[in-house]
């Protein structure tokens, strides 16, 4: 049988447009599982969102479940002698720091010697600081300079550091001794050069002295020393950075428009929260199109438990629900907030709105405690949101390898149907070839029997 290298053209016939359209027709079979395919993906899209709307409410939950969320302060000062930082347990008042002296490092110079890199001589450096502490450094007469003895006592690392200094003199270079931290505690108090070698040679100027001092200040008449310039502790909570003397007033207060704005956060999250539950589970019936997780268990059972929160109550004397402080759940899910009542009770009752969200004690949970606890839970691993997005994705896969399956069938028939559409080509064109051979017989044997 003759072999045809394009479909047709042995037959005449268009078998290559009917191939075409008997893959087209084949290939409708893949559409079913791109479409549930892409169901589940949408899916997964989905609870992404959902997840990251709890992500919100848990973390606008955490902002309110300590107690120091309801102890927020603000800060103001007058001068500029010294810049303060502020924690939540700062009390309120009114500080009047007065800084009468900075903080200095000890330091303390060599009579100069004529070289800085000639050997002077092997021996030690011993050194006591303010605190007691006593450290020896050593050199040997090969490494004996005064670049060398400088860096033998910066790599001894031990609260000294040590620097050279051209004074333009006939013997300029000194070595300069300091102390790496200010305050008397850490002052030089002693520097002894062996004798022999260096210790012959450099010798302390006592003219280049700078002792070492403390801060000096006072706080609301309490005088306060510190051996460094950042101060801790003068006032609770309360970081001083001295940077010049002079006084300077500061005033702490409560910051109640932040404490309100954390509550109006807890609200705005809940209610993006709910928004994003309505999108994806609502029902339009004038189209027939329900959201993407209509019906969808795992939704339920989420819209159940916050539900419950949300409708839940505690064991306290003052305020036992959301409600009680202003809270309100309307109809369509959402919370209402009413700010008058909010800002009188941070005002006013700012120890029984923190144990309403926060607990009374370490022990007990408030309702930004069981927020955060449960929603936390339903996102973590093996939680509600994880089991439902994980078999969704084993869904996808599935699909996916049904796919592949079914375009190997296709391929397949599509394969076979080619080899049978040649072998249809080829008879044909050889039927044809036959055909017109028979004829050119008949014809000649009709013009000779004509003769």
């Amino acid at each position: 049988m003759a072999t045809i290298s394009s479909l047709g053209i042995g037959s005449g016939l268009d078998l290559s447009g009917l191939l075409d359209q008997l893959e087209s027709a084949e290939r409708q079979k893949l559409t079913p599982i791109l479409q549930q395919q892409k169901s589940y993906e949408t899916k997964i899209s989905a609870f992404g969102l959902l997840e990251s709307a709890l992500e919100k409410v848990k973390d606008a939950a955490s902002a309110l479940s300590e107690p120091e969320s309801f102890s927020g302060v603000k800060t103001s000062q007058s001068g500029e002698g010294v810049s303060i930082s502020a924690s939540e347990d700062t009390p309120v008042g009114s500080y009047e720091i007065e800084v009468t002296q900075r903080a200095k490092s000890y330091s303390i110079a060599t009579m100069g010697v004529g070289e800085q890199d000639t050997n002077l001589g092997a021996g030690n450096i011993d050194f006591t600081l303010g605190d007691g502490s006593q450290f020896t450094v050593s050199v040997n007469e090969s490494d004996s300079s005064l670049q060398d003895i400088r860096d033998a006592i910066n790599g001894a690392d031990t609260g000294v550091v040590a620097s050279i200094v051209n004074d333009g003199s006939d013997q300029p270079y000194r070595l300069v001794l300091t102390s790496t931290q200010t305050g008397t505690d850490a002052a030089i108090d002693s520097v002894a050069f062996s004798s022999g070698g260096f210790g012959d040679v450099l010798t302390l100027d006592g003219t280049t002295e700078v002792a070492a001092q403390n801060a000096q200040l006072n706080v609301n008449g309490i005088d306060i020393q510190a051996q460094k310039n950042r101060v801790e502790g003068a006032i609770q909570g309360v970081t001083l950075n001295l940077e010049e003397t002079g006084t300077t007033t500061l005033e702490v207060s409560r910051d109640t428009a932040g404490i309100e704005k954390k509550l109006s956060n807890f609200v705005d999250a809940y209610n993006s929260l709910q928004g994003a539950l309505s999108d994806l589970t609502s029902f339009d019936g004038a189209t027939g199109v329900g959201g993407v997780l209509q019906g969808n268990a795992t939704v339920r059972g989420v819209e159940s438990q916050i539900r419950e929160l949300v409708g839940g109550s505690l064991l306290s004397d003052t305020f036992s629900s959301l409600a009680d402080i202003g809270l309100t759940l309307e109809v369509d899910g959402t919370l209402t907030l009413d700010d008058e009542k909010v800002s009188d009770l941070v005002a006013n009752q700012l120890g029984a709105l923190s144990s309403l969200f926060a607990g009374e004690s370490e022990e007990s949970d408030g309702f930004a405690d069981r927020f955060e606890a449960a929603l936390g839970a339903m996102m973590e691993e093996g939680g509600l949101i994880e089991n439902a997005t994980s078999g969704l994705e084993t869904s996808v896969e599935a699909m996916g390898q049904r796919y592949d399956r079914m375009e190997q069938q296709i391929d397949s028939t599509i394969d076979r149907y080619r080899t049978q559409f040649s072998q249809l080509d080829s008879l044909i064109a050889q039927m044809n070839s036959t055909s017109s051979y028979l004829t050119q017989q008949f014809d000649a044997l009709a013009a000779q029997m004509k003769q």
